[in-house]
């Protein structure tokens, strides 16, 4: 699902991992998010590199 919401925004003007960050900020439950993040955390191999920056932004943001 997270490769078909960036497939979205990689072909939207703007920065597309801000873009796909916000939306799985307002959209996606905090668990999921946390199953995303960790599944990037162990390479995220089947995701798009925007998906994985925008789980990189998410994981810092939430450190801050």
């Amino acid at each position: 699902m997270a490769n078909q919401i960036a497939t979205f925004f990689d072909s939207q003007p703007g920065d597309p991992a801000t873009a796909i960050a916000g939306h799985l900020s307002d959209y996606w439950d905090p668990h999921m998010r946390r199953q995303l993040a960790d599944y990037v955390g162990e390479g995220g191999d089947r995701l798009l590199p925007t998906v994985r920056e925008a789980v990189a932004r998410l994981v810092e943001t939430a450190r801050a």
